[in-house]
């Protein structure tokens, strides 16, 4: 594990992307309120607060196991910036300030010891980057990808383009696409004996996930404008499965009983969207079937719209979203088809205990973990 340079920049523009992001959907829910489209606003905003808040309460949950036994007055002052929905900037905090010694202050050789100074940072600077791609996958699912929804649901509904309009999809893209990279820079630094991510993976591995996830964005958009009630049915019933199959799969990332089964709740919405592997194990039969039923659903909303509305097969737009539809979807399962052939880690780690505490800056206990990561998404 070693935390680079280039590590320390690429966190630096995720840090601006996020800042940018939440400058974006208020001025775009500004926009909407201005017009007098109240409702759209609203769900803007209850998409941001959702995700805000199920992101702060993770944020504040991992604090508190990793401080646990320190001092209550600053696991306090942690609890208060939380609640005010800033918890993730504290993260940001720790990991520029692990990152900028890492990247720029250490000289850690190759063979370094655990107890060497310059490898404990460099795994404090690794620990604090992968607490913040976890949470960014939250937002991604839980914000990111349902207001990109909601925008390519506008855009067909309503026909008229507005340059905010494209600048919320645009950050929506930069967000999943960056979000989906450092989750999986992440997890390679977390397996061990793993090959580096490099640029050829981080393509091919992006690609798939962007253009999968765009095709069945384009396909709910595609339901929901034929009856919106369908789309909700079939939307509870995808994250009903997914639920279900998180409760199967046993997780165990949370201490808490009530965390542990909003995690599950929220891995439900996510595999709405797109496959994660939960337990680090071989999938290849689930991730198959995942695809599978993706693509039958898809194929199907486009033959329903042949035999319910044969007259807006017409319509310019239905052409050029069923196009990129099966043009996406295709491209996507070409990219996992080589991902999964090429790219993908083959050692899976198991689930291992946290560490003992040692001592930190100014006699502050750290913990030094193994991998939170290694209990969390696996893909």
């Amino acid at each position: 594990m070693k935390f680079t340079k280039q590590n320390f920049f690429f966190l630096v523009g995720g840090m601006i992307i996020y800042v940018v992001d939440i400058v974006v959907d208020f001025w775009v829910a500004s926009r909407y309120f201005c017009q007098g489209q109240y409702s759209w606003s609203i769900w803007i905003m209850c998409f941001r607060g959702l995700s805000s808040t199920i992101t702060q309460l993770f944020s504040y949950e991992w604090f508190k196991n990793d401080w646990e036994g320190t001092d209550t007055g600053k696991l306090k002052l942690v609890f208060l910036v939380h609640l005010f929905h800033c918890g993730i900037f504290i993260r940001y905090w720790f990991a520029l300030k692990y990152g900028c010694q890492a990247a720029f202050k250490q000289t850690g050789g190759r063979g370094a010891s655990e107890e060497d100074p310059s490898t404990f940072i460099q795994k404090q600077a690794i620990d604090a980057v992968t607490d913040i791609n976890m949470l960014r996958v939250f937002k991604t699912f839980l914000e990111t990808t349902p207001q990109l929804f909601l925008q390519i649901y506008i855009l067909m509904e309503h026909g008229k383009t507005h340059f905010y309009q494209y600048a919320a999809m645009m950050m929506s893209f930069c967000g999943i696409s960056l979000s989906m990279v450092d989750y999986q820079i992440s997890l390679r630094k977390s397996l061990p004996d793993k090959e580096e991510f490099r640029v050829l993976s981080k393509f091919v591995y992006l690609f798939y996930k962007l253009l999968t996830i765009t095709s069945w964005i384009l396909s709910i958009s595609l339901i929901t404008l034929l009856s919106v009630r369908i789309s909700v049915i079939l939307l509870i019933f995808l994250w009903i499965c997914g639920f279900s199959w998180t409760l199967k799969q046993h997780t165990t990332f949370c201490k808490s009983k009530k965390m542990e089964y909003l995690y599950r709740t929220v891995v439900g919405i996510i595999l709405i969207f797109s496959f994660f592997n939960i337990k680090g194990r071989r999938t290849k039969d689930c991730i198959s079937i995942y695809y599978a039923t993706h693509t039958v659903v898809t194929l199907g909303i486009l033959f329903v719209y042949m035999f319910w509305k044969p007259s807006i097969i017409k319509e310019i737009y239905f052409t050029i979203v069923s196009i990129l539809t099966i043009l996406s979807l295709v491209l996507g399962i070409i990219f996992l088809v080589v991902y999964y052939s090429h790219f993908h880690p083959t050692t899976y780690c198991r689930p291992q205990p946290y560490s003992d505490e040692i001592d930190g800056v100014a006699g502050q206990k750290v913990r030094v973990k193994i991998g939170r990561f290694q209990n969390f998404l696996m893909q």
